[in-house]
């Protein structure tokens, strides 16, 4: 597990996590740069997702193919708005449904974001001990995994803080 700051729309690694709407419109935050830099293929297979399979569900990501981004696919995930209640269980589904995606489709490699803490209000520090949470409880449940690398790509000095908080409270060492 790596903790970086960056561009998630940069990052090489088999698939990157976008925070998603559960219709899959990607008009801002890091849904629109992610939509932006990858060019209209991800928002035409978001689309016909939504068409085929109806609504995208905190359990249950959607992917679809990354166009012009580095990575090769787009794992869409819908993590709770704060204030609609059970915020830390649907966070954790959503990482986890996130990582069980990842391992489908046999990927390696991903990056993450800090899901939730922008438009969707999630307080930071307490978002940061929800994710990092799931994605130790993952490995620990799934010791055979094929993923290698999972990489927390957040983008501001903030978000950077709050996840050091709690990543050095967790006890984890290796790569921030």
């Amino acid at each position: 597990m790596q903790l970086v700051q960056g561009d998630i729309t940069q990052e090489q690694v088999d698939a990157i996590v976008n925070a998603a709407n559960t219709h899959l419109v990607h008009g801002s935050g890091v849904a629109g740069a992610i939509a932006r830099r990858g060019g209209p293929l991800i928002q035409a297979e978001s689309d016909a997702w939504v068409q085929q399979h109806g609504p995208v569900k905190h359990t249950e990501p959607a992917y679809t193919h990354a166009g012009n981004l580095p990575c090769r696919y787009v794992i869409h995930a819908v993590g709770p708005v704060w204030g609609e209640g059970d915020e830390a269980a649907k966070l954790a589904m959503a990482i986890t449904g996130s990582l069980q995606l990842a391992e489908r489709l046999e990927l390696t490699s991903m990056a993450l974001p800090a899901l939730s803490t922008g438009i969707f209000g999630y307080p930071k520090e307490d978002a940061a001990g929800v994710i990092l949470a799931s994605i130790l409880d993952y490995f620990a449940n799934t010791p055979a995994s094929g993923l290698r690398t999972v990489r927390l790509t957040l983008f501001d000095q903030e978000t950077i803080e709050a996840f050091s908080l709690v990543w050095k409270a967790k006890g984890l060492t290796g790569q921030r």
